[in-house]
């Protein structure tokens, strides 16, 4: 009776784990039928687990800034594509795709960033030109 108890209670927690794993992984809040192209400065880029994240500080229509929270892959992921922890520093110039909030929030999904110097960053890796 005891190793069935025991079993029961593995089998639930196993059972919890991977509901837990595949919602975190969800693209619920993003539109990934759309792509949108903003512009800005560098505010912060945070190299952390499970994903990092981008700062962006981008001027309105009406010249006031706001700043953009931008979701990208984990650092082991990115890191295995050439990217580091100083591939994005504060001030830098970028042009960034994402794939934006479904609620019109301002954030996004990374897909692809053009730095001042022309080189590009990708979710897949970093181009050299």
């Amino acid at each position: 009776m005891r190793t069935l108890t025991l079993v029961l209670i593995a089998v639930t927690l196993f059972a919890a784990g991977i509901r837990e794993a595949t919602a975190h992984h969800s693209f619920a809040p993003f539109n990934m039928e759309a792509e949108k192209t903003i512009s800005g400065t560098i505010k912060k880029f945070d190299w952390t687990n499970p994903h990092t994240w981008i700062w962006l500080d981008v001027a309105g229509d009406n010249g006031k800034v706001e700043t953009w929270g931008i979701e990208g892959m984990s650092p082991n992921y990115l890191g295995r594509r050439g990217w580091t922890k100083n591939s994005l520093k504060p001030g830098d110039k970028v042009s960034i795709v994402v794939r934006p909030m479904r609620d019109g929030s301002p954030g996004g999904m990374f897909v692809r960033a053009t730095l001042a110097d022309g080189r590009e960053l990708r979710q897949s890796g970093q181009a050299v030109d």
